[in-house]
């Protein structure tokens, strides 16, 4: 083996995947059998973070950067004049193995460019992870980002040994990908979502009743979506986000803000990176749809077409719905709780189980670790009401953002002395 070269394409193939954000391995359980290497389950994926706190990392690499498409957007499009490289399977299964014996990773995550079409791709992703699971015995995470146009046959057995699967859509609308990518059909990017869909359901329906079936796809898939290469709105973005959730029974959408990585009239000036907080709002709107039981119309709409870049959207929301409030914490519904500021899902729990025992004031809300500086806004409890002398939502906001990280002030009498 040349360990130069090695090395080289490693530096070249890691740097080319830094674009791609859609990593987790949440929801796999694949567990330790027969003393084999490695063990998926409770980990997470390139450098995130696990439920208990732990970081955890993998090796996340293309398989190649040579690409037979030309999208405007894209880092490894064939036009750009970039050095390419290209693994053989064994050297990545190679890779892999030695990197878990040095505890540098605990998974692989493995995408690739297109070279000659996307059946002879998606093999080649398909026979590294056959190789680790058969002939290496390695119990790891392996996340594979499927081809678009891959066969349904391929699609099948991709599930049978990756943790994961995942085909980005890209693009949010499908005028936009026919702008920066016409080579591509979107359609090719949904055949292999709702195959991995349909037999992710038919392998649980079999494990009802057989219990050795084995888990396919066991994490589920994911997709990702760049934002800011086109024009569309964050309701648009939002919209599509929805439509994969529901149809495809995706895991995770990601958002990955615009970085241009070369001029092309069709894109966006170089310098005007979309900004990190609006991947972060489109985030917190992603987990109000799926956790807090908010609908895409509450929050954005033909009035709101975007969200705020100063305040998050459920602030945005309640400032503009201030007829629902306050809350009386003491006896609102799980749902209704979930929709004040600053109070998160963990917070609504412990409000239900305390209440079951007495009547709750600000000093157990404090205690709770509940954000008061935005939800005394919004509620009531059994000490002396705050002080809301019909404020207006600008008034509001503007306390809000003029408090900051600043210590929290009450508003409510002070007399009380419970923050002291």
């Amino acid at each position: 083996m040349n360990f130069d070269r090695i090395k080289e394409k490693l530096s070249i193939l890691a740097d080319a995947a830094k674009y791609d954000v859609s990593c987790s391995s949440s929801g796999s359980k694949r567990t330790n059998k027969k003393k084999g290497l490695g063990n998926s389950s409770g980990m997470g994926i390139c450098h995130t973070y696990t439920a208990d706190g732990r970081c955890v990392s993998l090796l996340k690499i293309l398989l190649t950067n040579h690409c037979i498409f030309d999208c405007a957007y894209c880092v490894t499009r064939k036009s750009n004049d970039i050095k390419r490289a290209a693994f053989k399977v064994q050297e990545v299964v190679d890779l892999t193995i030695n990197f878990y014996r040095r505890n540098y990773i605990e998974g692989l995550f493995l995408s690739s460019g297109i070279f000659k079409n996307a059946d002879y791709t998606m093999e080649r992703l398909i026979l590294v992870a056959k190789k680790l699971r058969l002939e290496e015995n390695f119990n790891g995470y392996i996340h594979l980002k499927s081809i678009p146009g891959a066969s349904d046959d391929l699609m099948y057995e991709a599930g049978l040994y990756a943790d994961r699967l995942s085909v980005n859509i890209e693009i949010p609308t499908q005028n936009g990908l026919k702008l920066l990518a016409p080579e591509k059909n979107r359609e090719d990017f949904l055949k292999p979502m709702k195959k991995v869909r349909n037999e992710i359901v038919k392998y649980k329906s079999e494990k009802k009743l057989i219990k050795s079936t084995p888990v396919y796809a066991p994490a589920g898939q994911s997709t990702q979506m760049i934002v800011g290469a086109t024009n569309e709105t964050d309701a648009q973005i939002m919209y599509t986000a929805a439509h994969l959730y529901k149809k495809y029974k995706m895991k995770r959408v990601y958002y990955s803000g615009y970085v241009p990585i070369s001029y092309d009239s069709r894109l966006p000036a170089i310098g005007t990176e979309v900004p990190m907080l609006r991947e972060n709002r489109l985030y917190q709107t992603d987990w109000l749809l799926r956790f807090y039981g908010f609908s895409i119309d509450e929050l954005l709409n033909q009035k709101h077409p975007n969200l705020d870049s100063d305040i998050d959207p459920k602030l945005s929301w309640a400032l503009r719905n201030l007829h629902l409030f306050p809350v009386d914490i003491n006896k609102a519904d799980k749902q209704q709780l979930a929709r004040i500021p600053g109070v998160g899902l963990k917070s609504v729990y412990k409000i239900l189980q305390a209440r079951k025992y007495r009547k709750l004031g600000w000093q157990h809300l404090k205690k709770m670790g509940i954000a008061l500086n935005r939800a005394q806004y919004f509620m009531v409890c059994d000490s002396r009401d705050f002080l809301k002398a019909d404020m207006s939502a600008q008034q509001i906001k503007s306390n809000i953002l003029t408090q900051g990280k600043s210590k929290y002030k009450p508003l409510f009498n002070s007399q009380l002395n419970l923050f002291e």
